[in-house]
C-alpha cells in the first residue's frame, strides 16, 4: 500500500492536470497557413505579418503548427513532472537513498566528504533519469518545430554544463539545511528561510557574469546607432550607467526574447540577436522600454524578496510534512531524522509538490510585474503600434498561442497572454485624453 501511494498520486495528478490542460486548449477555429520547419523564421513572419502601419493590430489566430507545439509542450511538461515525482518517491521508498547514504558515510573525508559523495550520486542519477525526456523535448521536438539551430554536440555540451552547474550549486549550498536541521531540528526551516535572501541575492549577482557566459557569448550591443537611441531612452527613464548586451542565441534557437538579469553591479539588459533580426527599430525600442520598466520599478529586487518569502513558507511546509512522514515510515525510508542525508529525496519530492501547488501565486505576481513593464514601455515610448507588432512577431517566431486555456494561464503563465498584451497596446493611450500616465514621475523631461 505504501509503495503504491506515490505512483497513484502521480498518475492521478498527471491525469487531472493533462485533462485540464487539453480541455482548455484554445479553439483552433480558422488557423493561419501552416508553417513548416524548412521555412526560415524571417520568411514565416513576412508571410504571416502584414506590412507595418499605424492603428490597432488584430490578434491573429494561432497556426496549426503552433497548436501542435502547444499540445506537445504541455504533454512533455506533465510527463516530466510525473517522472520527477515518481523517481524521487522510488529512490526514497525503495531504500536506495539510505543505501547510498551508508556507502557515502563509510568512506573517509568527514561529514562534508560524505555529503559530496551523496550529492554527486544524486545529481548524476537525476541527470541520467531525465536525459531521455530532456533530449526528446529540447532537441528532437525543438528541431521538429523549427525552433532549434543546435547540433547534437552543442545540445549535449549544454546539457552537461547544466548538470555541472547543478552539482556546483549543490556542493556550495546543499549542505546548509542538513547542518541546520542537525543543530536545530525544530527551527532549521526558519534559519534556512532567512538565509535564502542573501543566497538568492548572491546567485543573482554571479549568474550574469559566471554562469550565463558558460552557455553563450555576450557582448555590448554592436549597432551603435541603435545603442545611442536606447541610451537616450534610458536617460529619459532616469537610468544612468545602464548596460545593454546582446547574446548569440541564434546558435541555439530561432525564438526571440529579451530580459533583465543580475543584481546590483551585475544588472544588465540582454537582447537576443534573434530579436534584433526579427524586430524593426521601433519595436526593439519598445521592448527595451519594457525591460527598462523592470529596471526602474525594481522588479528584480521585488522578485528576490518574494522568492525568499515563498521559500520560507515552502521550508516550513516541508518541515511539518516531513516530520510526520518520517515518524510514520521511518523503517521503510531507512532514516529517522530530517538531518540525515538520505532525507534529500523526501525534501525534493515535497518541494516539487509545493512548487506545483504554489505556482498560481508565483505566476500571478510575475504577470503583474510584466503588465506593469508593458504600461511603463507604452508611457515611455508611446509606440503603441510598435508594441503590438512586437508581440505579434513574438507569437509567430516562438510558435506561441495568443489565448491559451485558463489552467495554463493560471499555473504556467509568467506573462499576460499575447492577445491581452496586443489589445492593451492597442487601447492604452491616456496622453490622448489629457490624463497623466501612471509612471510620468519616473521620466526625465
Amino acid at each position: 500500500m505504501i509503495t503504491r501511494l506515490p505512483n497513484r498520486v502521480g498518475t492521478l495528478l498527471a491525469a487531472v492536470w493533462l485533462g485540464w490542460l487539453l480541455w482548455t486548449l484554445p479553439a483552433a477555429g480558422a488557423v493561419a497557413p501552416r508553417l513548416y520547419p524548412g521555412n526560415s523564421p524571417a520568411a514565416a513572419v513576412r508571410a504571416a505579418v502584414p506590412p507595418p502601419r499605424e492603428g490597432p493590430v488584430a490578434v491573429p489566430q494561432p497556426s496549426a503548427k503552433a497548436l501542435d507545439h502547444y499540445r506537445s509542450s504541455l504533454t512533455l511538461l506533465v510527463v516530466s513532472t510525473v517522472w520527477n515525482l515518481a523517481a524521487a518517491a522510488l529512490f526514497l521508498i525503495s531504500g536506495a537513498s539510505a543505501r547510498v547514504r551508508t556507502w557515502a558515510l563509510d568512506r573517509s573525508g568527514g561529514w562534508y566528504g560524505s555529503f559530496v559523495r551523496y550529492a554527486l550520486v544524486l545529481v548524476a542519477g537525476y541527470y541520467v533519469l531525465n536525459w531521455p525526456i530532456a533530449f526528446y523535448g529540447g532537441f528532437i521536438e525543438a528541431h521538429r518545430f523549427g525552433l532549434s539551430t543546435q547540433s547534437f554536440a552543442r545540445w549535449q555540451g549544454h546539457s552537461l554544463k547544466q548538470a555541472g552547474v547543478m552539482a556546483a550549486l549543490a556542493l556550495a549550498a546543499g549542505w546548509i539545511p542538513f547542518q541546520l536541521a542537525r543543530r536545530s531540528p525544530r527551527w532549521w526551516w526558519l534559519f534556512m528561510g532567512l538565509l535564502c535572501l542573501p543566497l538568492i541575492c548572491l546567485l543573482s549577482l554571479v549568474q550574469p557574469v559566471v554562469i550565463d557566459p558558460l552557455f553563450n557569448h555576450f557582448q555590448p550591443l554592436q549597432n551603435r546607432s541603435l545603442e545611442a537611441k536606447i541610451l537616450a531612452l534610458a536617460a529619459r527613464a532616469g537610468i544612468r550607467g545602464g548596460r545593454v548586451w546582446q547574446v548569440d542565441k541564434s546558435a541555439d534557437t530561432t525564438a526571440v526574447n529579451a530580459y533583465v538579469t543580475g543584481f546590483l553591479g551585475s544588472k544588465r539588459i540582454v537582447l537576443w540577436d534573434t530579436t534584433l533580426r526579427a524586430l524593426d527599430e521601433d519595436e526593439v525600442l519598445f521592448i527595451m522600454g519594457h525591460e527598462m520598466g523592470h529596471y526602474v520599478l525594481h522588479h528584480v529586487a521585488r522578485g528576490i524578496v518574494v522568492s525568499a518569502c515563498l521559500a520560507l513558507l515552502a521550508l516550513l511546509a516541508i518541515h511539518l510534512v516531513a516530520v510526520r512522514a518520517i515518524r510514520l515510515f521511518a523503517p521503510r525510508f531507512g532514516f529517522r531524522e530530517l538531518s540525515d542525508l538520505a532525507a534529500a529525496p523526501l525534501a525534493i519530492l515535497l518541494l516539487e509538490l509545493l512548487t506545483l501547488l504554489g505556482s498560481p501565486v508565483a505566476m500571478a505576481f510575475s504577470r503583474h510585474q510584466e503588465h506593469e513593464a508593458d504600461r511603463f514601455a507604452l508611457e515611455l515610448t508611446r509606440r503603441n503600434h510598435a508594441g503590438a507588432m512586437s508581440f505579434l512577431k513574438i507569437q509567430h517566431n516562438n510558435l506561441a498561442i495568443p489565448r491559451p486555456g485558463w489552467v495554463v494561464r493560471v499555473w504556467l503563465g509568467s506573462h499576460p497572454c499575447l492577445a491581452e498584451r496586443i489589445e492593451f497596446c492597442n487601447g492604452y493611450r491616456p496622453w490622448e485624453q489629457g490624463r497623466p500616465g501612471t509612471y510620468d514621475q519616473c521620466f526625465q523631461r
